[in-house]
């Protein structure tokens, strides 16, 4: 009876845990409308499937006397007393499976719907608290084959961790710190996953915020792991969060340029930026400096924050508008011409 029960659960199973997922699927749509079927059931579906499995198995073989002559001691225990434990392992083992299953859907449900939003922070903070919540069944559930297999009570489990933890506290202090500063990173939100950030001499895009380190992408598109103290106790510079990109263009023009042409050119210079309107909300031109060699004129300007893409497009443009302009004030750049005067000397023997 019982290896037909076993039997009929293996070849049933795929069928019988659809049924299962079939009815917590109707119970949670009645509370959560948006919930997709296909995910849920491509996720809870492989691990309901192996629970039922094993603990029906369980509970069938548990009927069964065990023989007497197979009742072997290995290093002072008996193979009945090693089974006995070993089957609530293996139920515990699949069901914190199962619910690490679960703590995937709905984190992926959450991410699709803040998908939806242009924020960031919603996002991370699913990754953050997905994480966390799966450490911590993690633990409950090593705390749960540490009762159930080895008949120890969690209280002096506990008390044993604390005085390991003190140990270990000490050994890790450097993660406990990135525990913490990661904690300090989700609340006090100085950047978001996506943003491009300056910290210490590294740039780039911040790709995942986890417990322990800050994944940042640079610009040469090599990953950098950054411990997430160093991320609260550095200057972070926070790019994604500015409400203006500022550009400078710095024009060194020959000395020789007469006063009228500076005159022209200067009126010009601020036509070709007004031309951009709303493009460029605030902009300064003025001539910094002359000197013997040159005649320095500064044009700095302000836009909203586009991408950086768009910015250099945009200054792109206006670089090539200004070099049309000083070519039909027909004004040179310092240097462009140069006159080199060699003297002869007679020397009288």
């Amino acid at each position: 009876m019982v290896a037909g029960i076993i039997l009929f659960v293996l070849i049933v199973k795929r069928y019988l845990s659809q049924y299962v997922v079939s009815l917590i699927y109707k119970v949670a749509k009645r509370f959560w409308k948006t919930l997709d079927k296909t995910s849920f059931l491509a996720l809870v579906v492989e691990p309901v499937k192996w629970f039922l499995a094993i603990v029906i198995s369980i509970f069938a073989i548990d009927k069964l006397n065990f023989p007497s002559a197979l009742n072997i001691e290995i290093y002072g225990h008996e193979a009945k007393d090693i089974l006995s434990r070993v089957g609530p392992g293996i139920i515990i083992i699949t069901f914190v499976w199962l619910l690490l299953r679960l703590i995937d859907f709905v984190a992926l449900v959450l991410e699709r719907k803040a998908n939806l939003t242009a924020e960031t922070r919603d996002n991370q903070l699913i990754v953050f608290f997905r994480d966390f919540l799966k450490v911590i069944i993690g633990i409950i559930g090593l705390l749960l084959i540490i009762k159930a297999c080895f008949h120890q009570p969690i209280g002096n489990v506990l008390t044993g961790l604390s005085l390991v933890g003190a140990a270990l506290a000490l050994a890790a202090k450097e993660s406990l710190e990135n525990l913490i500063a990661s904690f300090i990173i989700f609340f006090d939100k100085p950047f978001f996953t996506g943003d491009t950030i300056k910290v210490n001499a590294i740039t780039g895009t911040v790709e995942r915020i986890g417990l322990r380190s800050t994944r940042i992408r640079t610009a040469d598109k090599t990953l950098v792991t950054v411990p997430n103290k160093q991320m609260v106790d550095s200057a972070v510079d926070n790019w994604s969060m500015r409400t203006e990109r500022r550009a400078e263009i710095k024009l060194e023009l020959s000395s020789g340029t007469e006063e009228i042409q500076l005159q022209s050119l200067v009126p010009g210079l601020k036509k070709v930026i007004e031309s951009y309107g709303e493009q460029v909300s605030n902009h300064t031109i003025f001539i910094k400096d002359i000197s013997r060699d040159a005649v320095i004129i500064i044009i700095e300007y302000f836009t909203p924050p586009v991408p950086i893409k768009d910015f250099f497009q945009q200054k792109n443009d206006i670089v090539l508008q200004v070099k049309k302009l000083l070519e039909d004030n027909k004004v040179s750049f310092a240097g462009d011409s140069s006159n080199i005067v060699i003297k002869e000397e007679n020397r009288e023997g």
